[in-house]
């Protein structure tokens, strides 16, 4: 478990929806600095907060950033992006950019960030998954998000020797510009930051953030069919 007050956090896509959340939240539970990360960020009238130019898949740019908030005690995974592509009929560049940025950008950040989590005591690392994860008939997206709950079971294995906790979050759709052509019932992002900070201090490996995730990891014993049925409703 991780104290959120007198941290340093990083938070990737901190400057929109459950991003943006992440960091409000955060400056509440007394967080000391915030890197929030965007493509084209703002900056922010609080002091706590640095605003940083960030795309995760470029290497070099996370790399540089690693160096640069070497600070850091917790590092929230949180970018992403849902294209539309199904599998069969989308344009493979589709794909690849949904694999590109959901799966090896986190990979990267992981990666690059492993040894200020160790030097700075630990620290945690979360990754931000999806009820489709574990669903089908999500396209590239639910593959995507299915391949970086694998990576993040993995890493937090091979991050256990050196005291980093390793959290991984499930939710459906939250109320933010993503996923605001879905028509669907919506969480709001506050309540999804909220339930990962309480993860993150309760010494959680695994968040679960609302009763349509529980009800699909449940149903993960039974049938295919019945995780389809279950997103479908």
């Amino acid at each position: 478990m991780v104290a959120i007050d007198g941290s340093v956090v990083l938070v990737t896509g901190g400057q929109r929806g459950i991003g943006k959340a992440f960091v409000e939240a955060l400056l509440g539970r007394g967080a000391a600095k915030v890197y929030a990360t965007a493509r084209k960020p703002s900056p922010s009238e609080d002091p706590r907060v640095e605003a940083v130019s960030l795309d995760v898949n470029d290497p070099d740019a996370v790399a540089a950033l690693a160096d640069r908030a070497a600070d850091v005690n917790i590092v929230i995974n949180n970018a992403g992006v849902l294209l539309p592509s199904p599998l069969l009929k989308a344009d493979m560049a589709d794909v690849v950019a949904t694999f590109e940025t959901n799966v090896f950008g986190p990979l990267r950040v992981a990666r690059e960030f492993a040894p200020a989590l160790s030097a700075n005591g630990g620290g945690a690392l979360v990754d931000m998954h999806s009820v489709l994860s574990w669903g089908a008939g999500a396209a590239a997206y639910g593959a995507s998000k299915a391949a970086l709950w694998s990576i993040t079971n993995s890493l937090r294995i091979e991050l256990a020797e050196q005291g980093t906790q390793v959290v991984g979050v499930h939710l459906g759709l939250a109320d933010t510009d993503m996923a605001a052509g879905i028509p669907s019932r919506k969480i709001s992002p506050a309540e999804v930051a909220e339930a990962v900070l309480d993860g993150v201090e309760n010494g959680a490996d695994e968040v679960l953030v609302d009763d349509v995730t529980r009800q699909m990891k449940a149903a993960l014993a039974g049938p295919v069919e019945g995780l389809t049925l279950l997103l479908g409703r």
